[in-house]
């Protein structure tokens, strides 16, 4: 039974795919925009926003959290510097999913998922 979970499987055993979750996730955050499927998008935002909630916070623990998931330290300490001022005033929803055509070749859907 699959009650109430959240990320889908992806096609891909659970240490792959945290991997792979923890990778876009960094690059979101460094770029802004990502281009991929609708179903990765969807769980990308789940990270994205868990890590903008902590840079907002602010504190050394949730800066230490952060550090253990994003893979790049000066991205980490880059975030925590402008969340504040980007997000302040924002109570969640830091993340836009836009659908796009779908993939050459198998079809799948498309989704630009970027920072507000």
């Amino acid at each position: 039974m699959r009650h109430q979970l959240r990320v889908p499987k992806l096609g891909r055993p659970a240490d792959q795919r945290k991997a792979m979750l923890r990778g876009l996730t960094t690059q979101l955050i460094r770029e802004g925009r990502l281009t991929t499927t609708k179903t990765k998008a969807k769980a990308i935002r789940d990270e994205a926003e868990k890590m903008i909630t902590l840079a907002k916070e602010g504190s050394l623990a949730s800066r230490r959290k952060a550090i253990g998931y994003i893979y790049d330290k000066q991205l980490v300490h880059a975030l925590f510097d402008k969340a504040q001022d980007r997000y302040g005033d924002r109570n969640g929803g830091y993340t836009r999913i836009v659908r796009t055509v779908p993939r050459r070749g198998d079809n799948a859907e498309m989704a630009i998922i970027e920072l507000v």
